[in-house]
């Protein structure tokens, strides 16, 4: 189970994903209650029953899905993670600055996949306010170095959106 790291302080995790079994589709798989995070082949193919059944809904991205398929549901989403299979895959890093600057999406949103502790800065300036940590990294760590390895960024960012040389003056 990946440790939880929410606004930047260790955090319990009440979410479950659901994840679809060979041999299910989204049409067929059975739908948990509580807060689940769906899958947005899921969500597309059960909004109405989804939100029918379930007050707090959650969606999972892929880096190959894209936001524009859910612009006009955000509001549904009390979090959205966003899936980095590898951590050389940096669509996810696009799709949160999307989620939050053209879209502005204000709920929670999650990196979770292969999550690491040197990524977190970066993760945080394109607007994800909560990271799942890869399984057997350390946590107290993380939280301690992930979030300033620089004292201080020169490009704007969701998080930042003056430039370096229009703040010193």
């Amino acid at each position: 189970m990946a440790q939880l790291i929410k606004l930047g302080a260790a955090a319990t995790d009440n979410w479950q994903t659901l994840e679809i079994a060979e041999g299910e589709t989204p049409e067929t798989v059975a739908l948990p209650t509580g807060d689940v995070i769906f899958p947005l082949a899921v969500w597309q193919a059960r909004k109405a029953e989804i939100i029918s059944c379930h007050k707090r809904i959650g969606l999972l991205l892929q880096p190959d899905e894209r936001v524009e398929d859910v612009a006009a549901d955000l509001d549904y989403f009390i979090v959205i993670a966003v899936n980095f299979p590898k951590f050389v895959d940096g669509r996810g890093y696009s799709t949160a600055s999307l989620l939050r600057q053209r879209y502005h999406y204000q709920g929670e949103l999650r990196a979770v996949g292969d999550v690491l502790h040197d990524q977190l800065f970066f993760y945080q300036r394109v607007g994800f306010d909560s990271y799942a940590l890869k399984d057997g990294k350390n946590l107290v760590h993380a939280i301690e170095a992930g979030f300033k390895p620089f004292s201080d960024a020169y490009q704007t960012s969701t998080t930042q959106p003056q430039p370096h040389f229009r703040r010193r003056a």
